[in-house]
């Protein structure tokens, strides 16, 4: 588009001014690999020490279920369901955890996205804006990427309570 210094289109739709901003910036998805990073590494490690070997317990619980030969159909299944419980449960920890992770971070860089848009409205250069911005999303990820060791040792703590 024509107008600005970063040359983002100056139109009555803002908020896509704010995302043009923060794509030109480059900064957003360098953030994004950040947090991405940190969370795979979360995940990776909850899975190593722990799901793992919530899964061997699942597979050999379930053959034994297997092995009972006076056990019927309905009996068997029954007692691979039972195995499987704690897994399931813990996989859906996991999930939860993250949903809430993510969603705290969008609120965040909404509230980032909204700031940007009143500076835009009220008259803020452009160049500033796109400071203001990057500045503002970079402490919501430094801020969440923090959280991870302790919301780690929480999920650890749970997910050791239910493979008892």
């Amino acid at each position: 588009g024509e107008g600005g210094e970063g040359g983002c289109p100056r139109d009555w739709e803002t908020s896509v001014h704010v995302e043009c901003l923060v794509e030109q910036s480059g900064m957003a998805e360098a953030q994004q690999v950040r947090v991405q990073e940190a969370i795979d590494g979360m995940v990776q490690g909850l899975e190593r020490e722990t799901i793992r070997k919530m899964q061997g317990i699942m597979f050999r619980c379930s053959a034994v279920c297997c092995e009972n030969s006076k056990a019927s159909m309905q009996q068997v299944h029954q007692c691979i369901e039972r195995c499987h419980t704690p897994l399931a449960q813990a996989q859906a920890i996991v999930t939860q955890e993250l949903e809430r992770f993510q969603d705290r971070l969008s609120r965040c860089t909404m509230y980032c996205n909204d700031k940007a848009k009143d500076s835009l409205d009220s008259g803020s250069k452009e160049q500033q804006v796109k400071a203001q911005l990057e500045n503002c999303v970079t402490k919501c990820v430094d801020d969440h990427v923090h959280l991870i060791p302790s919301m780690t040792k929480k999920m650890k703590e749970t997910l050791a309570s239910i493979a008892q």
